[in-house]
């Protein structure tokens, strides 16, 4: 206890307070003199009280392990929590073997899939405290060690048991999910809600509140997967069936019921609000905010089905949970003191006995009376009405408990497997110690549990100590140990309170007051852990582990017996509801064969009483069910979790001290801690501490290679006392507050060197500034002393010489300064008049050009605008027309269509009226011509629809012509329509009224005739009227032609421009002579005027001496020399400038001429429109006289059809006789060396007639097309055209099969030609010399021989035999050449054969290979060149466009490829997936070591204690993975890709996929490490970025944006880096972060953690400052990266240069069998 250490002194607020000691304390001081952090001074008294615990350096605070602290005591721990907690917003901290979990009350993303894949395969200390950690723990214990395991979570209502029970039992499915369709995994965790809904209620601590214990064993198989479950509940709490206090609630169930009363599948249960119910309306508000109970109601459903339990038996439970709820409305009358009644006409009561099926007279008697037997009679006794409502509470509480139990075994039997199980994890998920104001029956079970556990806790610890020790060799010395077995055997112990209660029970007339009697006569003052309160006569107290708890006795006997009266029990036997009856038989069937995986015999039997009509207590069965729990614990291997709730208030993040430490004393961590403390409790691996604290040795220590043996010199020389510590075999134990004193050592070292450190810059800044002085202090002395020198030197003779030789200086100067100005005045002005000559020019010249320019833009502008206002106008005028036309042609179509209307009512009054049938047939032929003839108009209209629409109407003086006939015509069509409609009008009524008006329809209707007649007229007098229109586009044109007449004169102007262009560069040239023969001349002027010799002969020497060191003579010979130099610059710079003009004047030629280009181009355009117009007309003119003659054009066809069969009949017989005549001169021709050229002439020339007829085909067929689109302008002549078409195609194409025959016999005729040349040409091999082959790339083979090629190709081909000295992609090319043999052959079912069993051959040798990376990376580059052999060859243009003539001959004849491409493609992809995979598992094991825990810089980290939890580490880490195995592993994958010809965008793609992934996993466990977030572990993260950068530089892959993967990592290690402390720092960190999401940022923010007390944490301000400026982020709230996301791969198209025909197959392959053709 010295100055300024500081300590913890307890505080009513806080619990506890820090303070700095300001004086050093020594034995016998009575006070301790300390200053508190509010700066108030205070004297603590120490005398007779113990000195305050000392407090752990700031650099041990925030640990991930309790055990890590150097003092190791309640305030230590409390603070630890709260820093993590509160600063960190960490909810979770080892303490040992505890995982203490704080309730956040808040949702945090960091229970998502990605999280546990991160956690699982991971050491428990390698990274931060989570429930993952523990349950992967556990399932790695039971992998390993076959041995069962068992997560046991407590805490107190509202810490969040349910919840981290729920998080490890979904851990647990994940990872150990199997491949099955069982979905076991997903069964076991539906059993949460179902539990949920039936066991869980709101309490005013916790709005999800288990009212029970619970244990789920979760079995595994041989293989680690779950294939099962089972579950065992403890202690439900009835009472709260029919009580609840206020602001709570019922089990969830009720109102999830209550609220889908008015579903239709819930009608009959007459249901109602919650509120109308006693049973759910007792704690005021049935509602819990943000909870909809409906939608729980739907979960609750959802999952029973899930399990295999039917809408049947889900029925079955809601009734009897609505029996439960009506029976609680039952009204009980008083009548009298002692009697009771209920009404046979109570509602509820009648809708509990229709529910159930019961006898609603029974039930009604039996709620007010009950039954006393003697032996001697029955007697019926009367309840009053409060017995009578008990009596009902305890029914409804019987059959809640029975329908609960039954619930969890169907639960139970629908998680049953078949199978054996071969391990299991268990969860036990139980209430912790409870104490309240009123403790009642459940807080003493409740309380009695915790005790059993706390005993079987303690031991465990004890036991890992002990098992600690004896690993590392250290002596064991006995630990003194809170041992709470005296409190178990108050409780359960023979005479026990448990006992005494059984016993109390058994007596009729036993009561709450005289058990209590009982506790007293037997404990007080006999047992120091029973106590009788001083102000009650109705409780007790017992001193458990925790706590002292005062239980108050009443009540204590009724809910230990949990009587129902035997009358209503047996009116429930008789229940025909088959489940209700169940319930309560005397040796019921079980419902479920399911028993408990495990068989375990109870500790100590219980003695069963023999009277029939005891019952099993509650506390009885209570303590069985608790003594098999704790034997199945035993047998397992246990895993605690301690929940705690940080305040009562709900609030998150919030934390209330006093409420931390009371259950941080209940739930054991403190017991931890004091049994850690009594021993050693740090304890440093070699490595850490070596790591650690190296700068505490010396060179002499450092210099020995074992740093074991340098860790205990080292710790020998610092600790004198060797009980401070023991050596272990991997580790060094520590004392309390040992490692508190080697970082004060450590810091004071660091504080040394600092200074050192700042001592010698200090001597160097303030030995530089002395120097600065001394030189400038010398420099002065010199010039002063130098002064004082002269002014002793100088006498009245120096004086006068001094004068005179200036006087002298003076004219001399004068004169030459007087010559050389005049000389550059002359040179000046003669510029100046050349070049003020030569702008003046220049000046002209531009403003001719500019105005030239100005007309001929004038011109031009005036003619674009002209041309556009006419295109606007004229593309107005036919919108107009267009729409004017449809309106018209839609009301001829609406007329024509009421036309045919009358003809369908004609001919039915037809049928009816035979009389008038003449008339109605003359009226019938009337109308016949009518619609005739306006089928006739209307096809008239759409013509000139079709010339109004193609006709773009140029000149301006006809444009507004065709508006106004149209507007005319209109207006006629108008009148027209409206006409008929009144004629039609008159029809209908005359053919309703009258027969006789027929008639005069007729009549109208033929005026009708004659005005269409009229229409018609007026239609030829349009035509007439667009021949006219016609004529004045032919004087358009000629206007257009005199305007292209202009262009030639342009184009004159634009090579006038250019010799101008070539004039003024000749002059510039010449001016550029003229000036350098001037200025020449003007310095040979002025050298000869200018005699140096003669001045210096003038001169004597002093004088000349004088001259020189004056310079002045010189200085104006130099002076002419610049003088020159300038004017050379000047002209230099007028010399750009005009070169600059002179570009200036290219680009405004070039410019003038792309104009004249453009105008050159409309001017065509415009020709192109004109003629397009004038072939138009002509056609709209020509296709009038067309239709008389469609039958010549049809005779001609006939006759061509004719002629073609003719010719192919010839052709046929010539093919015959000159196939006749091949073989003879095949024979004849051997010795000539063009046979087969004659041959090839021959097939071409067949080839060419083949072609011909073709095209004759083709044109006819386009004849028939043009035949059916003019056969559209004619109806009568079009069923004639459509029958002449049919024939004609019907003959095209049998004389297409035709020319197909023929061109199938000429290939088989050509391939017997081949085999007959080979024979004859090996007959005479002797006779015939010898010339060389001609390879066409291709490769021969059989059939029966593709077996072969496959096994020796693929199968049983190994890469690194294949990729030494041959070319990339070798088997790709040879099946590719087998490829084109098939397609030579004109063979589909052998090409078909070969390419499906070369697929499912590559398929095969990718599943036998998966983790083989050369073979994924082998045939990945195969499938690529084979992928683009098949496009490169396949004949498209797309592909054909960078081959060779060579490369373009070979291609494909036959087949179209493209599906197997696509084939290819797929499976090219699968092969890249699997070969990324693969690349993926070998290099992620060494991500993490390498990028984050080895140190790319040496001693720059320095490491920290981890406490109980160590990370897996030896002395020797040779072994261990580090920067440059990641960068090995990164180059064996690319040296490797490159030897087997991977496409360079393919590795690119590949790398950057990998620097993703290593980029994601670091940061994933950056995020999940606390104790790596620091700032020299920043520097090493960047330091480890830049390998990777400069491996990529190596390998030239900058742009693969691989880098650009890497950027979150960067910015997070940067984000480590900088400074955190004021606004500005907020700002930068919210700019630079820009890859990194608002939580990620937050987090690194938390978790950041100083190494050295020089290092700062970043305050909560600060992170509230950054996290405020983050939420205008609209970015993704996910905290880890998707190590498994894949970027898109895309195969790009890269020709082969290799040739085909140059390929040959090596031996190694053996593929003898295949020849080259």
């Amino acid at each position: 206890i010295i100055e300024y250490n500081r300590v913890w002194i307890p505080d009513n607020k806080e619990v506890w307070q820090s303070a700095e000691i300001t004086e050093n304390y020594r034995t016998g001081d009575h006070v301790l003199h300390l200053l508190l952090e509010d700066g108030t001074e205070l004297n603590y008294p120490v005398d007779p009280a113990p000195l305050p615990p000392l407090r752990n350096p700031d650099i041990l605070v925030g640990e991930n392990d309790l055990t890590a602290l150097s003092y190791l005591h309640e305030p230590a721990v409390l603070h630890n929590l709260k820093v993590r907690f509160v600063e960190s917003k960490l909810i979770y901290t080892y303490s040992g073997i505890i995982l203490v979990a704080m309730n956040p009350y808040k949702q945090l993303p960091i229970y998502g899939d990605a999280i546990i894949h991160a956690y699982s395969g991971q050491n428990m200390g390698d990274m931060d405290p989570h429930i993952f950690a523990v349950a992967e723990e556990a399932y790695k214990q039971m992998a390993r060690n076959n041995r069962n395991q068992s997560v046991i979570v407590s805490g107190e209502s509202g810490a969040g048991k349910t919840v981290s029970a729920r998080y490890a039992m979904r851990y647990f499915a994940t990872v150990s999910k199997s491949n099955s369709n069982a979905h076991v995994e997903d069964k076991v965790l539906a059993s949460n809600p179902i539990t949920e809904a039936v066991g869980n209620a709101k309490t005013t601590r916790n709005d999800n509140s288990s009212r029970f214990g619970k244990y789920t064993e979760i079995s595994f198989d041989q293989r680690h997967q779950i294939i099962g479950a089972n579950m065992r509940t403890y202690l439900l709490e009835k009472s709260r069936v029919v009580f609840q206090s206020e602001n709570e609630r019922n089990y969830h169930i009720f109102y999830q019921l209550c609220a889908s009363a008015l579903q239709p599948e819930f009608k009959h249960l007459k249901l109602e609000h919650a509120e109308e119910f006693n049973y759910t309306r007792m704690g005021g508000n049935t509602v819990i905010e943000g909870v909809d109970d409906r939608a729980d109601m739907m979960e609750t459903q959802k999952t029973f089905t899930l399990l295999g339990l039917k809408e049947d038996f889900q029925m079955d439970v809601f009734k009897i949970l609505a029996a439960i709820l009506h029976l609680g409305n039952v009204q009980m009358t008083a009548v009298g003191d002692e009697k009771s009644s209920v009404s046979l006409e109570d509602k509820h009561l009648n809708i509990f006995c229709e529910l159930l099926d019961l006898d609603s007279d029974k039930v009604a008697q039996w709620l007010c009376h009950r039954k006393i037997i003697t032996t001697s009679e029955t007697v019926i006794k009367p309840m009053t009405k409060l017995q009578a409502l008990n009596a009902r509470d305890a029914l409804a509480k019987k059959i809640y408990s029975h329908l609960f139990d039954f619930i969890v075994e169907r639960i139970n039997k629908a998680l049953h497997f078949s199978g054996k199980q071969h391990t299991f994890i268990g969860v036990l998920d139980i209430y912790g110690f409870e104490t309240f104001d009123v403790n009642s029956f459940e807080q003493f079970c409740i309380n009695y549990a915790n005790e059993k556990l706390q005993q079987q806790f303690n031991l465990h610890v004890f036991k890992l100590e002990q098992e600690e020790y004896m690993k590392e060799d250290i002596p064991w010395t006995l630990i003194d140990f809170y041992d709470n077995q005296p409190v178990i055997d108050l409780i359960e112990a023979k005479m026990g309170i448990l006992e005494l209660l059984d016993e109390e029970c058994l007596l009729p007339q036993g009561t709450d007051e005289n058990w209590l009697q009982k506790l007293y006569n037997n404990y007080i003052n006999k047992n120091p852990f029973f106590q009788k309160p001083k102000m009650s006569n109705t409780s007790f107290i017992i001193q458990h582990f925790a706590d002292k708890v005062e239980y108050k006795s009443e009540g204590f006997l009724e809910k230990n017996r949990d009587t129902v009266y035997e009358v209503l029990i047996d009116i429930l036997k008789n229940s025909k509801f088959h489940l209700c009856a169940n319930f309560f038989q005397d040796h019921p069937v079980p419902i479920s064969p399911f028993r408990s995986t495990i068989t375990v015999k109870s500790a100590k039997t219980v003695v069963k009483s023999p009277n029939k009509q005891f019952r099993t207590t509650v506390g009885s069965k209570f303590r069985s069910s608790l003594y098999l729990l704790m034997e199945t614990l035993n047998v397992t291997t246990p895993h605690y979790v301690r929940c705690i709730k940080p305040n009562d208030e709900k609030l998150p993040f919030e934390f209330d001290s006093k409420r931390v430490v009371q259950q941080l004393r209940a739930c054991g961590v403190l017991e931890t801690i004091r049994i850690s403390a009594q021993s050693y409790p740090s304890r440093w691996t070699y490595i850490e501490f070596f790591s650690r604290y190296s700068i505490l040795m010396t060179q002499q220590e450092l210099s020995l290679s074992d740093k074991k043996k340098i860790c205990k010199t080292v710790l020998q020389r610092l600790i004198q006392d060797p009980n401070q510590y023991q050596f272990g075999r991997t580790k060094i134990f520590f004392r309390a507050g040992q490692v508190a004193y080697l970082e004060k050592l450590r810091s004071d070292k660091l504080r040394q060197a600092c200074i050192v450190i700042q001592k010698n810059f200090r001597s160097w800044h303030q030995r530089k500034k002395f120097l600065h002085i001394k030189q400038a202090a010398v420099t002065i002395q010199q010039y002063f002393r130098g002064q004082r020198a002269v002014r002793q030197t100088i006498t009245a003779t120096a004086l006068k010489q001094a004068w005179a030789a200036i006087v002298i200086q003076k004219y001399c100067r004068g004169y030459i300064v007087r010559k050389l100005c005049q000389l550059i005045r002359v040179a000046a002005i003669t510029i100046q008049a050349h070049v003020r000559g030569f702008l003046a020019r220049k000046k002209f010249r531009k403003m001719l050009k500019e105005h030239k320019a100005v007309i001929l833009q004038k011109h031009a502008r005036a003619w674009l605008a002209r041309r556009r206002f006419q295109n606007i106008r004229r593309f107005v005028l036919n919108i107009q027309l267009s729409y004017r036309v449809q309106r018209l042609q839609k009301k001829l179509e609406d007329q024509n269509k009421e036309n045919h209307g009358l003809l369908e009512r004609l001919t039915h009054l037809a049928s009816t009226h035979a009389n008038d049938l003449d008339t109605i047939q003359k009226f019938e032929l009337d109308l016949e011509k009518l619609a005739t003839q306006k089928r006739t108009s209307e096809e008239k209209g759409k013509k000139y629809k079709e010339d109004t629409e193609q006709v773009n109407l140029p000149p301006s003086n006809i444009i507004f012509f065709p508006t106004d006939k149209m507007d005319d015509l209109t207006k006629q069509l108008f009148t027209d329509v409206q006409q008929e409609e009144k004629q039609r009008i008159i029809l209908e009524k005359k053919f309703q009224n009258e027969k006789q008006d027929y008639e005069k329809e007729i009549e109208s209707l033929k005026g009708e005739i004659k005005t269409l007649k009229e229409e018609k007229i007026k239609l030829q007098d349009q035509i007439q009227e667009e021949h006219i229109i016609q004529d004045d586009l032919k004087l358009e044109v000629g206007q257009l032609k005199k305007q292209a007449k202009m262009i030639p004169e342009l184009q004159k102007e634009i090579e006038l421009l250019q010799t101008q262009k070539m004039d003024v560069e000749k002059q510039v040239q010449s001016q550029k002579r003229e000036m350098r023969e001037k200025v020449s001349e003007v310095a040979k002027q002025f050298i000869e005027s200018y005699d140096v010799e003669a001045v210096r002969s003038r001169l004597s020497t002093e004088d000349l001496e004088h001259l020189n060191e004056d310079g002045e003579l010189w200085f104006a010979y130099e002076g002419l020399k610049k003088a020159t130099r300038v004017l050379e610059s000047q002209f230099q710079s007028q010399k750009e400038n005009y070169e600059k003009e002179i570009e200036a004047l290219n680009f405004k030629v070039e410019h003038l001429s792309r104009e004249i280009i453009h105008l050159q181009k409309l001017f065509r355009e415009e020709n192109d429109i004109n003629d397009s117009i004038r072939l138009e007309v002509s056609r709209l003119t020509s296709e009038n006289m067309m239709i008389p003659d469609f039958k010549q054009q049809i005779s001609e066809l006939q006759k061509q059809k004719m002629d073609l069969e003719r010719r192919l009949q010839e052709q046929a017989a010539r093919t015959k006789g000159k196939m006749e005549e091949m073989p003879k001169q095949v024979h004849h021709n051997l010795s000539e060396k063009g046979q087969r050229r004659i041959l090839e002439d021959q097939t071409e020339i067949h080839t060419k007639e083949e072609e011909k007829q073709i095209v004759t085909i083709q044109e006819i067929q386009e004849a028939n097309n043009h035949l059916k689109k003019q056969h559209e302008i004619e109806n009568e002549v079009k069923s004639k055209i459509k029958q002449e078409a049919f024939h004609l195609t019907l003959e095209n194409m049998d004389l297409e099969e035709e020319l197909d025959m023929k061109d199938r016999v000429i290939k088989k005729l050509q391939d017997q030609i081949k085999t007959l040349t080979k024979t004859i040409e090996k007959a005479n091999e002797t006779h015939v010399p010898a010339v060389p082959k001609e390879y066409i790339g291709m490769m021969e083979y059989r059939k029966e021989d593709e077996a072969r090629i496959i096994k020796n190709l693929i199968l049983d081909l190994k890469p690194r035999g294949v990729v030494v000295n041959m070319i990339p992609g070798l088997p790709a090319y040879i099946l590719f050449m087998c490829v084109r043999y098939a397609d030579y052959l004109n063979d589909g079912d052998m090409l078909k054969s070969f390419m499906s069993i070369t697929t499912n051959g590559i398929k095969q040798v990718i599943k036998e290979h998966t983790e083989d990376f050369e073979m994924m990376s082998f045939w990945l580059s195969n499938i690529y060149h084979f992928l683009n052999c098949l496009k490169q060859y396949s004949g498209e243009e797309e592909f054909m466009k960078q081959n060779t003539p060579r490369q373009n001959m070979n291609c494909l004849k036959h087949f179209d490829l493209s599906e197997y491409r696509q084939i290819l493609s797929d499976l090219a992809i699968r092969i890249y997936h699997q070969f990324i995979l693969v690349m993926k598992n070998n290099i992620q094991p060494m991500i993490v070591p390498g990028m984050l825990e080895y140190e790319s810089l040496q001693g720059i980290s320095g490491m920290k204690p981890t406490g109980f939890r160590k990370r897996s580490s030896s002395i020797d880490d040779t072994d261990t993975y580090t920067m440059t195995s990641i960068l090995q592993q990164l180059s064996y994958f690319y040296s490797t890709m490159c030897q087997n010809g991977l496409d360079t965008e393919l590795l690119k793609q590949a790398v950057k996929q990998l620097f993703f992934l290593i980029g994601a996993v670091t940061l994933n466990s950056l995020f999940l490490r606390k104790d790596m977030c620091s700032c020299r572990k920043g520097m090493q993260i960047r330091c480890n970025i830049s390998y990777l950068e400069e491996w990529l530089k190596e390998k030239n892959l900058q742009s693969s944006s691989a880098k650009e993967t890497l950027e979150p990592l960067s910015q997070a290690a940067w984000l480590l880096q900088v400074k955190k402390i004021t606004d500005d720092d907020a700002k930068e960190i919210y700019e630079r972060c820009t890859s990194l999401s608002a939580v990620q940022i937050v987090k690194i923010l938390n978790s950041y953690t100083p190494i050295d007390d020089f290092e700062k944490r970043v305050s909560p301000s600060f992170v509230r400052k950054v996290q405020a400026m983050l939420n205008n982020r609209e970015d993704i709230p996910q905290l880890m990266l998707d190590t498994k996301y894949l970027f898109q791969v895309t195969f790009p198209y890269t020709p082969s240069s290799h040739a085909l025909e140059i390929i040959q197959i090596p031996s190694s392959f053996k593929l003898g069998f295949l020849t080259r053709v």
